[in-house]
């Protein structure tokens, strides 16, 4: 593609670039693209040496269609990734940023501390956390707990009375029986008595 062989002639970036020796098409100074008419002609020297007015017009059509090429390549990226939203916003926080005094985190170069300093805080707080949640839990097994001795001391008492209860009848039973056979032994006695 030609964005890809124009790219490579772009140079190095931050480069000092310079006009081109020769002016671009239609007699208007050439964007640099990082090389020269005097770079093209050494590339292509017999046909320059042979015709020189071709090679011009080979040269400037060469730079016309890089260019266009160049721009719709970066027209499409920008419309396909919404460069230039991104790009505007990328700006906004660069001049946000330009109020902001206090120097941005960077990592110090050893793996062991750059973890550490960011996990330490996440671990602390996730620490606190849970032992809230152990203080709460164990607030409630103490409610549950207190709540399970009210309740066993609750059956025994029950427990305790049912059992008296219980003895208390088994006494006016037996009183009932007894009174019950003293009663037939002394019947018994009037009828023999009687007779």
């Amino acid at each position: 593609m030609l964005v890809s062989a124009g790219l490579s002639l772009l140079g190095t970036p931050g480069a000092p670039r310079s006009l081109p020796e020769h002016p671009g098409p239609a007699g208007q100074p050439a964007q640099n693209l990082g090389g020269s008419y005097q770079r093209f002609t050494d590339c292509y020297k017999r046909l320059y040496q042979l015709q020189p007015e071709m090679t011009q017009r080979i040269y400037d059509k060469f730079i016309t269609q890089l260019q266009t090429s160049v721009q719709e390549e970066i027209s499409e990226i920008k419309a396909e990734g919404n460069l230039e939203a991104v790009l505007n916003t990328l700006d906004r926080i660069v001049e946000e940023g330009k109020d902001h005094t206090e120097l941005a985190w960077r990592p110090s170069g050893i793996p062991e501390e750059d973890v550490r300093s960011a996990m330490v805080p996440y671990f602390l707080q996730q620490r606190d956390a849970l032992q809230r949640r152990v203080h709460r839990q164990e607030a409630e097994n103490r409610q549950l707990a207190e709540a399970v001795l009210a309740g066993r001391r609750r059956v025994e008492e029950l427990q305790q009375q049912g059992q008296a209860q219980q003895q208390a009848w088994q006494a006016l039973r037996r009183e009932q029986k007894e009174l019950g056979t003293t009663q037939s032994i002394k019947g018994a006695d009037g009828e023999r008595q009687a007779s």
